[in-house]
């Protein structure tokens, strides 16, 4: 079943009462207005992740926890209000693999890919791929400038390191970590059917991205 408006107020309301009993109590809504959609969804986009890479897990068991380990949460509320589910190979190691991701909370719902926390590695590798004219760099800065709906984030420096550089190569130079994401507010196109192919197509997009961060891990470290 494609997501409805039951799947943002569950989230709202799960967040709001913060409570296991709560949860268990209203476990088959969990199941019926999160877990259901989110199987239909990554079923529907799994071939074409399977198309960009085929070490893509495509499981939708990944999907993630709706509550935090209260031993660590500091305070915070035990069970979120937003939910995600990842497209990545599985981690190798304590290693963060570049990802596709897409997330829905009870304001919308957003998606895109990139690095959830970069290692030093990896972005020095990253800039060298921007720095030497890689090809993988220059089909992703084309798939990039070719789009205009995911938008290049992470914390950038104070500083400009590369004052010599073109700006459309400071874009992915000077951050410390890296990811594209595009977030939506239409409630109209998280309960449409079209959702899963219009994400799918969306990713497709731009894989080329994916496919040179996934470069840059296999020259990380060298």
């Amino acid at each position: 079943m494609p997501f409805t408006e039951k799947t943002p107020e569950f989230l709202f309301e799960n967040h709001l009462k913060d409570s296991k009993e709560w949860f268990h109590e209203h476990k088959s809504d969990y199941e019926k207005y999160i877990k259901e959609p989110f199987k239909e969804f990554v079923e529907i986009v799994a071939p074409t992740m399977n198309v960009i890479d085929d070490k893509i897990s495509c499981d939708p068991k990944r999907l993630s926890r709706i509550y935090r380990d209260a031993r660590y949460s500091k305070g915070q509320s035990v069970f979120r209000n937003y939910i995600w589910y990842t497209f990545s190979r599985t981690r190798e190691g304590a290693t963060s693999l570049p990802c596709f991701y897409f997330s829905v909370s009870p304001t919308g719902f957003d998606y895109g890919l990139g690095y959830y926390c970069a290692g030093t590695e990896s972005m020095n590798a990253v800039r060298r791929l921007v720095l030497s004219g890689d090809i993988s760099f220059v089909k992703a800065k084309r798939a990039y400038s070719g789009q205009n709906k995911f938008i290049l984030g992470g914390e950038t420096y104070k500083r400009d390191r590369y004052p010599e550089q073109p700006a459309e190569n400071k874009l992915w130079l000077n951050r410390k970590n890296i990811y594209l994401s595009y977030e939506s507010k239409d409630f109209g196109v998280l309960y449409s059917k079209e959702l899963g192919s219009m994400v799918a197509e969306d990713f497709k997009q731009i894989s080329p991205v994916y496919h040179m961060f996934m470069k840059a891990e296999q020259i990380r470290g060298q």
